[in-house]
């Protein structure tokens, strides 16, 4: 009787041992996979039970799965379970609890993590939205794949509006960047048909009555033009819809091109051209987020960040 051959391994690529891989393992909405590396993955960090609990918004959030003010309105709707429960207001959530979005386990993150933050250039013809009925191009159709959550967008630019947007994965991050108490400017280049007055400049430096509330420039200067075009650089405060276009149509002006050069301190870089993204360096990301930067040792520092093109997926 022969004996059974033994299939050589090489020294280079042992074996690998998952020890929490389950033939049972839950689907993950991260990649909708039964049973894949991102749903073995979570049930490791579940294994984390030394963390302390967390409101369920703000577990959310950090995940990248929505702001906090969306997880809260979910809640309200009853979309989110906690361990097969309806979710409540304020709740808070350990590292054994288990979540669910409208029936899918979400993988919770606790503890502090590095954000991911990306610089997009966005050009005029695309939308900040992941659902359009009218099937538009999608900003988000750009953007590379996450292995967990999603991106999301920091502030919202108009269809015919260029320039900077920022995305993170860190719905904190999103949430303080866009909230109006942190104060995060945003600063616009404008062309308008025709020159401001001196009576323009003080109405809409002082301030500007709209239908959503009074609106104000913290800052509007001249930066020339030709012929009938006159450009100008104005600083919002905050970023209420179509803010700038409807402050210049409120004095009689109509915006031919618009947009945004920076948002708080990240300024839309002049070699990163229109339809082209890089990301932020993990330091800088950090600083921006007001949480720690990992120490990490000289083989591990960053590189300078690439620009990159990234074709819209089918």
């Amino acid at each position: 009787m022969s004996t059974p051959r033994t299939p050589k391994r090489t020294p280079l690529r042992p074996p690998s041992k998952n020890k929490f891989s389950r033939p049972d393992a839950p689907e993950s909405i991260a990649d909708g996979k039964p049973g894949g590396r991102s749903a073995r993955r979570g049930a490791r960090f579940g294994a984390d039970t030394g963390a302390a609990a967390e409101r369920l918004q703000k577990i959310l959030a950090r995940a990248g799965v929505a702001s906090r003010r969306q997880v809260e309105e979910w809640v309200e709707e009853g979309r989110i379970l906690v361990n097969d429960q309806p979710a409540a207001l304020g709740q808070k959530i350990g590292p054994g609890d288990r979540v669910k979005l409208n029936g899918r386990l979400v993988q919770l993150r606790f503890g502090t993590r590095p954000p991911r933050v990306l610089i997009y250039h966005k050009p005029e013809g695309e939308i900040v939205s992941r659902n359009d009925p009218e099937g538009r191009p999608s900003v988000f159709e750009r953007l590379p794949a996450l292995r967990r959550g999603r991106w999301l967008a920091i502030g919202r630019l108009d269809f015919n509006t260029s320039g900077l947007l920022l995305f993170t994965d860190d719905g904190d991050l999103a949430n303080r960047m866009m909230h109006p108490r942190y104060g995060f400017e945003r600063e616009y280049a404008v062309r308008l048909l025709g020159e401001l007055g001196d009576e323009h400049f003080r109405s809409l430096t002082e301030g500007i009555a709209l239908e959503d509330g009074s609106a104000r420039f913290t800052s509007l200067r001249t930066e020339g033009g030709e012929g009938v075009n006159r450009w100008y650089r104005v600083v919002l405060p905050e970023g209420r819809n179509r803010e700038v276009r409807r402050m210049f149509e409120a004095v009689g002006f109509t915006v031919s091109r618009l947009m945004r050069v920076r948002y708080g301190p990240v300024e839309l870089p002049p070699r990163l051209k229109r339809g082209m993204w890089m990301e932020m360096l993990e330091a800088d990301a950090c600083r921006l987020a007001g949480v720690p930067v990992p120490q990490r040792s000289g083989a591990e520092k960053e590189r300078p960040p690439r620009l990159r093109r990234t074709a819209a997926r089918e």
